[in-house]
């Protein structure tokens, strides 16, 4: 196995100096929100595994029945002799399923992550599971430009999106995501996995589980910000809030200053009142037919679709055509 981009200083030095100027802008802008990839280094890659195991998360359950019950059609859609590219790849947990439903040796895997060492281990772990496979991981921001490794010779490329995560994004960024998917995966197609309209006491719970594991998540932001970059504000100076946005179709995360404080990073003073948040994330619910409308202005051709008894998660197959 050899990574594709591989993991050096210099890359996270790098990365480091982009998450301190996206969190000075953060900071500056009204309201103050970041991007929710920075909840994923390695501590916040371990928390969101524990969040996908809590009793209140359905989607990782509910995508996985979907896997373990329909990977042979989701498969068989895709086709043979394909490069099959996993954006925000993570554990590696659902994509096992497909490969179970596929013969190894027409299969080329590229799982794309920003977390590096995460993603690295997680690929280590797949090739010893799967001998014969062909892996070339690739520690790259999949929102940003990138260069996938070369399709091999008579194979075509196919994506998989698994776990609502296009839901993260704005309009705007899940419209250009699904574009330079179209453009990359032409020839081929997408399977994506979103999260759909439904009873707000379902989704509340979902984001506030008891335990307290999307707390932790959450507050890693700044937590992070301390250990990467040298941020000081008070260790009881923010609390986790998540709650459904009915105007948006989303959920809301946010960190609520819990009195008047002050974060300082990079030699700037970022005052907060209290009661102001940092907006973290927000996750988008989708109809079906909505989604699909989406899809193809971008350029895609809506396929199969497989949801769940209680229509509370779907996977969809998109086509992209040859261009």
């Amino acid at each position: 196995m050899r990574p594709g981009i591989e993991w050096r200083a210099a890359r996270a030095e790098a990365d480091s100096a982009q998450f301190a100027a996206d969190l000075q802008a953060a900071l500056t802008r009204t309201p103050k929100a970041i991007s929710p990839k920075y909840f994923y280094d390695e501590i916040g890659s371990r928390l969101f595994e524990q969040i996908c195991e809590l009793p209140e998360y359905y989607p990782t359950r509910t995508e996985l029945a979907l896997l373990q019950g329909h990977a042979a059609d989701m498969a068989s859609v895709m086709g043979t002799q394909i490069q099959l590219v996993e954006y925000g790849a993570g554990a590696l947990l659902k994509v096992r399923l497909l490969l179970q439903a596929m013969r190894r040796e027409q299969v080329q895997f590229v799982p794309v992550d920003i977390s590096g060492p995460h993603l690295l281990a997680a690929c280590d772990a797949l090739a010893g599971d799967f001998p014969g496979l062909a892996v070339q991981p690739l520690v790259a921001d999949f929102t940003r430009p990138h260069t996938l490794p070369p399709c091999p010779a008579g194979a075509h490329r196919v994506g998989f999106f698994p776990g609502s995560s296009i839901g993260n994004f704005t309009p705007t960024e899940a419209d250009a995501f699904l574009r330079l998917a179209a453009e990359e995966l032409a020839g081929g197609g997408l399977l994506i996995g979103i999260d759909l309209v439904k009873d707000h006491g379902v989704l509340h719970a979902a984001y506030n589980d008891a335990a307290g594991v999307t707390a932790a998540f959450n507050l890693n932001v700044l937590a992070r910000a301390r250990r990467e970059l040298g941020a000081e504000y008070p260790a009881d100076g923010f609390e986790h809030l998540a709650f459904y946005n009915p105007a948006y179709r989303r959920i809301e995360m946010h960190l609520r200053a819990t009195r008047p404080l002050t974060l300082q990073v990079g030699g700037e003073r970022f005052d907060f009142q209290e009661g102001e948040t940092l907006h973290t994330e927000h996750s988008h619910k989708y109809t079906v037919s909505g989604f699909q409308a989406m899809a193809a202005r971008a350029g895609f051709e809506p396929g199969p679709v497989w949801t769940d008894p209680n229509t509370w998660f779907a996977l969809l197959w998109l086509k992209a055509p040859a261009r």
